[in-house]
């Protein structure tokens, strides 16, 4: 296999460099000194290589019906065709910083033109009082060296959770701290009143489901089959990822 990398693409902006790199039948986006941002099979662009981002597939199998998503923070794309691909989607916004990387996600990563996708350019943190309830919110903002200030953002994170709509699910991905402990977890255990659920993932991160009420609780069983049923279309298994679930520490 041709694992020999080629530059596609090399643009700058106010934020730095980003790159398109291609390896074998994978191509990955990078920020800055080669940080990568996204992994993408060119085979089949909507397939989650990492655990990180199947366990956010995973974060949004918790709502049984999901009608509209709000992704802060676009990259690749991976995540968001994954769900466009496999969710009963009939709307999603994306919130991206950088105006280089959609052009880019659909070029050279398969994003595509969903007419269900409506992405606009600018800080989620500016951005999120102008954006519509939402389902599902992920939050996944990342630069060249680590998570954005939102990820420990009080009021943007609580405001995330405000404008989930009855039922629905606010899913971080978030870093992990040298205890396994998701970075700012005494700050999310505050803000959260210790109402959420934690899933982490080998690269180091912990994936953070938050519910749209104190009332609403994780139903893991249903959860459990909707995985099951979902990797029959995907192609991969992650069922193993419901059980490392746990709750807030």
């Amino acid at each position: 296999m041709d694992t020999q990398e080629r530059l596609l693409a090399e643009v700058y902006d106010e934020h730095g460099r980003i790159r398109v790199v291609e390896a074998g039948e994978y191509r990955f986006l990078e920020f800055g000194d080669e940080i990568e941002q996204s992994c993408v099979s060119t085979a089949n662009p909507a397939w989650l290589e990492y655990e990180y981002g199947r366990a956010m597939l995973m974060g949004a199998l918790c709502h049984p019906e999901p009608g509209r998503a709000l992704f802060m923070g676009l990259g690749a794309g991976t995540l968001t065709r994954a769900c466009l691909d496999h969710l009963p989607l009939q709307n999603v916004e994306a919130i991206e910083l950088r105006e280089a990387v959609p052009p880019l996600a659909r070029q050279y990563f398969g994003l595509g033109d969903d007419p269900r996708l409506h992405i606009r350019i600018g800080d989620a943190m500016d951005l999120l009082d102008s954006c519509k309830p939402a389902d599902l919110i992920f939050v996944d903002l990342y630069t060249d060296v680590g998570p954005s200030a939102a990820h420990l953002a009080w009021g943007f994170l609580t405001g995330c959770q405000s404008r989930l709509n009855p039922g629905g699910w606010l899913i971080i991905n978030q870093w992990s701290s040298t205890d396994d402990k998701p970075l700012g977890s005494a700050f999310l255990r505050g803000m959260f009143r210790h109402h959420y659920w934690e899933c982490p993932v080998p690269e180091g991160n912990v994936i953070i489901l938050v519910p749209a009420s104190f009332e609403q609780v994780l139903d893991k069983e249903g959860l459990k089959a909707r995985v099951e049923n979902m990797e029959q279309k995907v192609g991969y298994s992650f069922g193993h990822l419901v059980d490392l679930i746990r709750p807030a520490s």
